[in-house]
């Protein structure tokens, strides 16, 4: 499923795809958003997405094998909620 078709289920639940496109925007900007500010978004029964600080660390150039640094950044993490585990059993 990609975002349209997110767009198309959305849809379906309110009756008009402009009004889900603003939906499924909004949701995706408010979640960005909160994360860019280093706030978790709890969404009780799917998950939890919050930004991680990941450290600088050594990698490789897969062409030439030389070592590089990797810079520290943040990064988004996703920790699925209790129901979305027991729906994929």
């Amino acid at each position: 499923m990609n975002k349209g078709d997110l767009v198309n289920e959305v849809a379906r639940a309110i009756g008009n795809k402009k009004d889900a496109q603003a939906a499924v925007d909004c949701v995706i900007t408010s979640i960005t958003k909160a994360l860019t500010e280093e706030d978790t978004v709890t969404l009780v029964g799917f998950g939890t997405f919050k930004a991680t600080e990941r450290k600088a660390r050594k990698g490789r150039n897969p062409q030439t094998g030389e070592e590089i640094e990797i810079a520290a950044r943040n990064v988004p993490k996703f920790i699925p909620g209790k129901a979305l585990k027991e729906a994929l059993k």
